[in-house]
């Protein structure tokens, strides 16, 4: 498979991915929107604790969870005990599906993850609005057996696809890998040690990511840092500010890692590489970076301005009073974060040797370290903010090693990628105003003076950001063409 072919399935991958991210996030904003009328802010603090999982670990931090950790009010959260086994079976099944979805993932089976993780959506979906209405008393049981509901859904959507697909003419034609659904089982030998060790070097690089990622909920759930209520504030204003990180950045975060990882040969020099290829993956790198730059600024500006209407119109006085504007707000600076560390990593993870790979765990950990300190600190002193400033902290060193990684790559060539840091000044002009000019619009129509006024403040946003895209369009073009034939399906098609 030739480099523009892999780039074409890449994009595809990616297109599909945003549209399926978007579909869940608009369901998941309607589900939790409905449900913060019915249920407490401490039910929902408990249903967003996080439990790392595996069969050993299932058991192990169910005990954990039961008899070691502060077991919230019954009357408060019923049914807590009951609901963490139920969420560690969900937790187990899920790791079923895992294997097969990392197959489909390889092999780009678009239609596969769209249809299988949509169906398990919807009726994860379906079973918690009915449950809220018609069984309210159940608390938690309403959580866990929808999410229990949308693990079955993705196992038998894997399951019953790879049965089917194995050894039929349409895999033949593809040249599949595996004939039989027994090829999916263990084998003789049972480990192929070149491979086993190459895992295990990504399986410590995942553990210490996921402290990275997910390491604020394990020192809210160990430390008791925060309430049950305040966790649950911070995880809807989490939630609700990640949405575009997740819709947008992480599918093309993960689109674009099998392109590079494709196009590109783990651990060899620029020059020692097809000089094309080379060539397609410094531009991909390039104009990625300035699409996710542009994206995160534009959402870090009109943060701060709608953070406090957007939570108002959410969850009404319980987000919008307190803290929670300010979380947002705060989180808006570190999507900007999230969307360049994103793509810095997708290429640096696909470029790295096995010795790259395991040396980079090292700095992992002494981050992961740092972070999980930082972020007990800092939360003392800030409250939930402190968890963002933590995490701002942690991705920003992130995003400084894998510049400086990316550079030593490049550094002999040709190419410069590193360029698409660097927005057009027209494009910062804009965005620059449009900042001082919807602060100006918060401070004087919103958002206790009625419905008008706000429609006011929305529409000086929407003026503003008008401005900005108008911006973007009259002097990025290259970024404009890139997503045009590479990210649209519609001009792609027109394009082949």
């Amino acid at each position: 498979m030739s480099s523009q072919d892999i780039l074409k399935n890449a994009s595809t991958l990616a297109s599909y991915n945003v549209l399926l991210q978007v579909m869940f996030r608009v369901l998941t904003f309607l589900l939790n929107a409905f449900t913060l009328r019915f249920v407490s802010r401490e039910l929902i603090g408990v249903v967003n604790v996080r439990l790392p999982l595996g069969v050993v670990w299932a058991a192990l931090l169910s005990c954990v969870w039961l008899w070691l950790l502060e077991v919230p009010d019954a009357d408060t959260v019923p049914y807590y005990s009951p609901a963490v086994v139920l969420f560690a079976l969900a937790g187990v099944q899920e790791l079923l599906a895992e294997p097969l979805w990392v197959l489909a993932q390889a092999h780009m089976f678009v239609q596969l993850k769209v249809v299988a993780e949509s169906l398990a959506m919807i009726a994860k979906c379906s079973i918690t609005v009915v449950l809220v209405m018609f069984a309210r008393e159940w608390g938690l049981y309403i959580f866990s057996a929808a999410h229990l509901v949308y693990t079955g859904f993705l196992v038998l959507c894997y399951a019953v696809y790879f049965i089917r697909f194995l050894g039929s003419k349409e895999a033949a034609k593809k040249n599949f890998p595996l004939q039989h659904v027994r090829d999916l089982l263990p084998c003789r030998p049972l480990v192929d040690w070149t491979l086993a060790r190459l895992t295990w070097s990504f399986f410590k690089q995942s553990f210490l990511k996921q402290i990275l990622t997910e390491g604020e909920r394990y020192v809210m759930t160990f430390l008791n840092v925060l309430s049950f209520g305040d966790q649950g504030v911070y995880d809807i204003v989490n939630n609700l500010g990640s949405m575009v990180a997740r819709f947008i950045f992480l599918p093309i975060e993960e689109s674009f890692y099998i392109f590079f990882a494709k196009v590109l040969e783990r651990g060899r020099s620029v020059k020692s590489q097809k000089q094309e290829e080379v060539a397609i993956a410094a531009e991909v790198l390039e104009r990625l970076l300035k699409l996710v730059l542009v994206i995160g600024l534009i959402i870090t500006v009109f943060g701060y301005a709608y953070s406090h209407l957007a939570l108002d119109i959410y969850g009404g006085s319980l987000l919008s009073s307190g803290a929670g504007p300010s979380l947002l707000r705060c989180y808006s600076c570190y999507v900007l974060l999230l969307a360049v560390n994103g793509v810095t990593e997708c290429f640096v993870f696909a470029a790295m040797s096995q010795k790259e790979v395991d040396k980079y765990n090292l700095v992992m950990l002494a981050l992961s370290v740092s972070f999980l300190f930082l972020s007990y600190m800092l939360t003392w002193w800030a409250g939930g903010v402190g968890f963002i400033l933590a995490n701002c902290l942690n991705m920003g060193l992130r995003i400084l090693h894998s510049l400086l990684y990316i550079n030593r790559y490049f550094q002999f060539s040709q190419w410069k990628p590193l360029r698409g840091l660097l927005p057009s000044p027209l494009v910062l002009l804009a965005l620059a105003v449009s900042g001082v000019v919807t602060a100006i619009s918060e401070a004087v129509f919103c958002c206790d003076s009625g419905w008008l006024l706000r429609l006011v403040h929305i529409g000086v946003g929407a003026v503003c950001l008008l401005g900005v895209l108008g911006a973007v369009l009259l002097t990025e073009t290259q970024l404009i063409q890139f997503v045009r034939t590479q990210l649209l399906p519609q001009y792609r098609k027109k394009r082949t």
